[in-house]
């Protein structure tokens, strides 16, 4: 029998997961089209419509990431982008809408949701009810990579889309400082408790997974061509 191969170490692991920045969706075409201010108004309307179902999921994924968790400590913690997300994220995601022209009637009966968004934050949120509750948090190790994202998004549409109303700009600003604060948080749990070689590489399959997951999105949204300006 083979001897079991040995675990990462702390900082070779971080290395890991901060590799799959790689994969991140900040290099998709539609995300570089976007930030060079080559987007139309039907898509970004797209955009902020199908993200709003990823947006509405949040919660769902988190909740189902506290049931399995068997530590209380961190599950106090996580219950903090449960209370960001309800307690005004959602409200904060409805401003973007009006923003760019979107009704709020429009966002939430999700008419503009397009199948390929469905299927990838709908397969996310069952990763999540599934798997490990390690490998649910190990994913979220998006948030490694999304506050230089977020902050390049709102310097580019500030001027590249004058059109778009500044105060709908709320979600990036109070989920930026948030989410730089939650990345360290996730980090400290996978490298503390994915500790043999197969969890240690569960967990950075699941990041990957993730960043297709956000990828299957945006894929879709360029596909459709946007919404009718």
């Amino acid at each position: 029998m083979a001897a079991p191969r040995p675990a990462l170490t702390r900082s070779e692991l971080a290395g890991a997961l901060h590799a799959q920045a790689a994969r991140y969706w900040d290099k998709h075409p539609f995300h570089v089209r976007l930030h060079a201010g080559g987007c139309g108004p039907g898509e970004i309307r797209s955009w902020v419509a199908n993200r709003w179902y990823y947006q509405r999921h949040l919660s769902q994924k988190n909740a189902a990431i506290i049931a399995a968790c068997p530590h209380p400590e961190i599950r106090l913690r996580w219950l903090d982008r449960i209370a960001f997300q309800d307690d005004g994220g959602l409200a904060d995601w409805l401003a973007l809408g009006d923003a760019v022209g979107l009704s709020e009637e429009e966002i939430l009966d999700e008419r503009h949701v397009l199948r390929g968004t469905r299927f990838a934050v709908d397969a996310y949120v069952a990763f999540c009810r599934t798997r490990p509750w390690l490998e649910g948090a190990a994913a979220a190790l998006t948030e490694l990579f999304s506050p230089r994202h977020m902050a390049d998004r709102v310097q580019a549409w500030r001027a590249h889309y004058d059109w778009i109303k500044p105060d709908g700009m709320a979600y990036f600003d109070n989920r930026i400082p948030v989410v730089r604060s939650d990345s360290s948080f996730t980090l400290d749990i996978v490298l503390t408790y994915a500790r043999t070689r197969e969890e240690q590489e569960a967990s950075v399959a699941a990041l990957a997974y993730k960043c297709d997951v956000l990828n299957a999105i945006l894929d879709a949204v360029d596909y459709s061509g946007g919404l009718p300006s």
